[in-house]
């Protein structure tokens, strides 16, 4: 395409080293970036005139509203910048003639990531680094454990979890799997089967109305006595007020969570001077078996760049199928 009039693409939510990125990698592919800072609204739909393409976040839900305006300014293509799709009514842009496709970025950044926080989750490091600020260096009254002794049931085996398959072989560990369509080679069970014998519960699967609340109170009391959530997925994976729940009774041993239900608002922004209304967030925080980050597990140099320039080649190419008809 770069022999072809240049593609416009208005990218929406776009921080600074992503727009950095934007500007360096666009004009090799083709492609005109016209940036926007603000995430995508109603109010600034217009600034897309012109462009066929956008370019958007995961941290801003997208209304019916947006996507009728969007439809209204000649919009016909959305690229999402990330895996899931959960925060845009697919089905909906589609009947008003946008077509919406994701990117694919290193799993290794959220691979890499999820093991650091089962590691974490079963030595303990939340209570023990907090311990430490304060100068308290004793040792901690239960003993942490070790990956080769337990049993991993992994959830949803794509990319990203068939990555964390491939690190967990390293380990020596037991590893149980979970998914409709087997893609590694691993020990695939059903999910009963899975939660009643695995140390560590580890989410990789999509969200959408099958898997919502996958793990809910039901299924949290199948689970091991003193067994450990990973979830570095979506946050409504997880029933939250159950999983609180076993948490507070001693039922799981701990959790380590990088994606929470509500996090919209909160994760991404600076709170230390607005209080944060978001109850289930502050109960977690409060214990000391809950290890919280704000979404951040794919934040990585080498995901950033696949991401930007992913979007920018799903655009050149939707361009390429319509221009070509």
């Amino acid at each position: 395409m770069t022999n072809r009039e240049p593609v416009g693409i208005t990218i929406y939510g776009c921080g600074e080293d992503e727009a950095a990125l934007f500007r360096e990698l666009a004009p090799r592919f083709g492609a005109v970036p016209r940036i926007v800072e603000a995430a995508l609204s109603e109010g600034n739909v217009d600034l897309a005139v012109g462009d066929r393409c956008i370019s958007i976040g995961h941290k801003t839900r997208i209304t019916s509203a947006m996507l009728r305006a969007l439809s209204r300014v000649g919009v016909a293509y959305i690229s999402t910048r990330s895996i899931g799709f959960n925060h845009i009514n697919v089905a909906y842009a589609e009947s008003l003639g946008i077509a919406v496709g994701n990117v694919a970025y290193s799993s290794h950044s959220v691979a890499d990531y999820t093991l650091m926080l089962m590691l974490m989750a079963v030595r303990h490091a939340k209570s023990t680094v907090l311990r430490a600020d304060v100068h308290d260096y004793r040792l901690h009254e239960v003993r942490g454990k070790e990956l080769r002794d337990l049993s991993i049931g992994v959830i949803g085996t794509g990319r990203i979890g068939s990555a964390v398959v491939d690190r967990l072989r390293g380990f020596g560990c037991r590893i149980l799997a979970h998914d409709n369509s087997p893609k590694t080679d691993a020990d695939y069970v059903p999910l009963d089967e899975l939660l009643r014998h695995s140390d560590i519960v580890t989410l990789h699967t999509p969200l959408n109305a099958g898997t919502h609340h996958l793990l809910n109170r039901e299924r949290i009391a199948r689970m091991k006595h003193g067994a450990y959530v990973v979830n570095t997925g979506r946050g409504a994976l997880i029933d939250t007020e159950a999983l609180a729940s076993a948490l507070e009774s001693g039922w799981l041993g701990g959790a380590a969570l990088d994606v929470l239900e509500g996090e919209e608002g909160v994760f991404y922004a600076d709170r230390r001077d607005r209080p944060v209304e978001s109850k289930p967030l502050l109960r977690l925080q409060q214990l000391p078996n809950a290890l919280i980050s704000p979404h951040i597990a794919y934040y990585t140099d080498h995901a950033l760049i696949d991401t930007v320039e992913n979007s920018i080649v799903n655009c050149l190419n939707f361009e390429g199928r319509t221009r070509h008809g």
